[in-house]
């Protein structure tokens, strides 16, 4: 990151910086994505079925893998998979991948990109955990996509981020006491 001015986005974005985020972003998604490999989303769907599903603790942590459980039962999940705007998606859009300079956004770290959809990566940009910082609405609101799709891809990835980070989960160690919980209460309230 030495190379490129800037420093890494995160905490509350300014409105500056979501409006350089908005450029950056929609500079990457007009490339064609037809030109690309595409993210394997079908696989991530079946990792986080297997997340949610292999762990039964109890609590609220429990409670959101129960209902992330019976929601991932559905179909609503399956659609997700076929593109409906297709677009490059990052594929790791940790705040800090995204250099602000004052006046600019740049994007790094490319290794897990390729061909999406505009909601998914909305919802992975929104739903990770460095963005919490920051109320996404306004943003969501520029892009032209069916809310329903972008409500349903967020709650993929809020129960992704709950497979990874209760207890006993990869990343539990990294995160501070009441992460979990914060993060199921954000699936449940992602579900009503």
């Amino acid at each position: 990151m030495s190379r490129l001015p800037g420093w890494a986005l995160g905490g509350a974005l300014s409105a500056a910086q979501l409006d350089g985020l908005q450029v950056a972003l929609d500079a990457l998604w007009s490339v064609r994505s037809g030109e690309v490999e595409p993210i394997d989303f079908e696989g991530f769907v079946a990792r986080v079925r297997r997340g949610i599903s292999s762990w039964d603790g109890g609590g609220l942590v429990g409670e959101a893998h129960r209902a992330a459980g019976e929601w991932l039962a559905g179909t609503a999940v399956d659609a997700l998979v076929e593109p409906a705007h297709p677009v490059i998606g990052h594929g790791d859009p940790n705040l800090a991948n995204y250099l602000w300079d004052g006046e600019r956004v740049r994007i790094i770290d490319f290794e897990d990109a390729g061909g999406s959809d505009l909601a998914v990566e909305l919802a992975n940009l929104v739903e990770h955990l460095a963005s919490r910082g920051t109320d996404w609405s306004a943003f969501l609101g520029r892009y032209p996509v069916d809310a329903e799709r972008l409500a349903d891809a967020r709650r993929l990835f809020a129960a992704f981020w709950l497979t990874l980070i209760r207890p006993g989960g990869p990343s539990a160690h990294r995160n501070p006491p009441g992460t979990a919980e914060r993060q199921a209460e954000r699936f449940l309230g992602l579900l009503e």
